[in-house]
């Protein structure tokens, strides 16, 4: 019943007003949403004043140097999206031409998968589709699958071990686990044994505590526990972290790829954890959106680095 009250406030607004009112939940700025739509700023600004008055809310509400979306806003957001996706297929089933197509796409991404897949992936866009713009969101598992749900996301790339029914997947290849060690800190054989493994303190990547658990469920496994002296959120600092230092980093092997090995060492874990699936997901109703097909098969289509 609410998402039918929702959907019968849009009915009553204009298209083009409906288009407005999602870039700017998307953007949370009027300048921003002017430019991804190629509008005036006055005139995102008049379509703005028009969306309050015909939903009686403010929609958004000014805080920082931003704009806030209010809870009638958020609980537009999702209908509004599906809404569009569902009117872009109809309208152009088939007409989606790379060349001269002008669109934004939302890709989430850790920063090991925007490493993995940006380079390939923008080196074929400004070849094939100089008109596709990219926005890369950061968010935990969790954040991505929201996001792609709730609309604000078009692909999520990651490991999505439970992926909601609403959502469809494809793998784009399989990864395991690797150890990065100070080159000095092992025996000259190189090997890290398992004992060392559990004395030594380690280094977590880590986003709004999503963590590994990969790992810490092959531990469990086991019945051993390993001590986290150093959480992050993010990767590009921390093989620096390792140089120098006891610590130890264990991580998708496809991420240490470019490490310099002259002090430090890339080396298998000393216990088993299983190889996963990093997969591409998207909102089952986007499944008529042909440059969402195509943005898709483009990712597909990179070349990976080899196992």
């Amino acid at each position: 019943m609410r998402n039918m009250h929702v959907m019968n406030s849009l009915r009553r607004i204009d298209l083009n007003l409906l288009v407005i009112l999602d870039a700017l939940l998307s953007e949370q700025h009027v300048t921003r949403a002017a430019e991804r739509l190629h509008l005036s700023q006055p005139a995102v600004s008049h379509a703005l004043a028009r969306l309050r008055e015909v939903l009686g809310d403010p929609l958004l509400v000014r805080q920082g140097g931003g704009l806030v979306p209010t809870a009638r806003a958020l609980e537009l957001a999702a209908p509004l999206a599906e809404a569009l996706a569902q009117v872009q297929s109809l309208l152009a089933p088939n007409l989606f031409d790379p060349a001269s197509a002008k669109r934004t796409f939302r890709l989430a991404m850790s920063d090991y998968g925007a490493a993995i897949l940006l380079p390939g992936l923008v080196r074929t866009l400004r070849r094939a589709a100089p008109g596709i713009d990219l926005l890369i969101i950061h968010a935990s598992r969790e954040g991505m699958l929201d996001g792609v749900l709730n609309g604000e996301i078009d692909l999520a790339a990651g490991v999505f071990p439970d992926l909601p029914a609403e959502l469809r997947s494809t793998p784009l290849f399989e990864e395991h686990y690797a150890c990065l060690v100070d080159r000095n800190s092992l025996p000259e054989d190189g090997v890290l044994d398992l004992p060392t493994y559990l004395a030594r303190p380690h280094v977590l990547l880590e986003m709004r505590g999503s963590g590994t658990p990969e790992i810490e469920r092959a531990l469990t496994a086991i019945r051993e526990r390993r001590h986290v002296a150093i959480s992050l959120p993010h990767w590009s600092v921390a093989p620096q972290l390792i140089e120098g230092t006891d610590l130890i980093l264990t991580v998708s092997s496809r991420g240490l790829l470019t490490i310099d090995q002259q002090k430090l060492l890339v080396v298998p874990p000393p216990f088993h954890i299983p190889s996963f699936e990093f997969v591409l997901a998207w909102h089952k109703r986007r499944g008529g959106d042909t440059a969402l097909q195509w943005l898709n098969e483009q990712v597909r289509g990179i070349k990976f680095y080899p196992d």
